[in-house]
């Protein structure tokens, strides 16, 4: 059975599978065996569609359809290839510029940054496939529509696409509190890659290790953090005064 971003039980799953339907992940009862359950995890490791083992009790914590252990999550949101993304702003002459998001979590975090990548120019957002946000119907509400719009990029190792972005040219500038330099002397033109860190933990300090530049926002008050979609928002509206909007 399926609703608007749900897909539920064996059998339609494996349909959605099969017809190429945009599966964001997977849950799977821990005990649930069978053929079916078989083909759907390798279906899932040919598309590279993560899944997670849960307990039952979750899952019946998220539908009251019958679910027989599986359900579907799908994404209204296109996925993209960030090579492919990168390649293109070149050939059209444009300096590639991605906002990367290290495992941000809330869907309201995620749409209001979203909408702001729309406004300031960035070309994709890249994101890991695990542990971040769900791409579904709330984060696109909250987007206003910019996740339909601009290109996203889900990728299974995060530090991975870092050094395949850098690879194409693209320097990376993690936004942290441990940065060194200010905002107001921060160099963001060029090919960038711009990283955000997540709503408890910030930048990994795999990410940070790998980063061009450390940045920090000066701030007056006395609680010392902003939340990541008012962050990202500050971040983003300064590198488009620095690149004079030729994104």
């Amino acid at each position: 059975m399926a609703t608007n971003d749900m897909v539920c039980g064996v059998w339609p799953v494996i349909e959605a599978l099969r017809a190429g339907k945009n599966v964001e992940k997977l849950l799977i009862r821990r005990e649930a065996g069978g053929d079916g359950v078989k083909e759907i995890r390798q279906l899932a490791l040919d598309r590279d569609i993560p899944w997670q083992p849960v307990p039952v009790e979750k899952l019946d914590r998220l539908t009251k359809t019958e679910h027989q252990g599986v359900i579907a999550f799908l994404s209204q949101v296109e996925e993209q290839d960030l090579n492919e993304v990168i390649t293109m702003a070149y050939e059209r002459g444009e300096v590639p510029f991605i906002l990367a998001l290290d495992s941000v979590t809330d869907v309201r975090n995620m749409g209001a940054i979203a909408r702001s990548a729309e406004c300031f120019g960035v070309h994709a957002m890249l994101v890991p496939k695990m542990g971040t946000a769900r791409l579904g119907p709330d984060a696109v509400k909250s987007s206003a529509g910019a996740l339909l719009r601009k290109p996203v990029c889900r990728v299974n190792r995060f530090t991975d696409a870092l050094r395949a972005a850098r690879e194409q040219g693209l320097r990376i500038v993690a936004c942290t509190e441990k940065g060194t330099l200010t905002l107001d002397d921060a160099d963001l033109n060029g090919p960038l890659v711009l990283v955000m860190g997540s709503e408890d933990e910030g930048i990994s300090d795999a990410v940070i290790r790998m980063a061009d530049d450390l940045v920090n926002i000066p701030m007056a008050g006395s609680i010392g953090s902003l939340n990541v979609s008012v962050a990202t928002g500050i971040v983003l509206h300064a590198a488009l005064r620095q690149r004079k909007v030729k994104v």
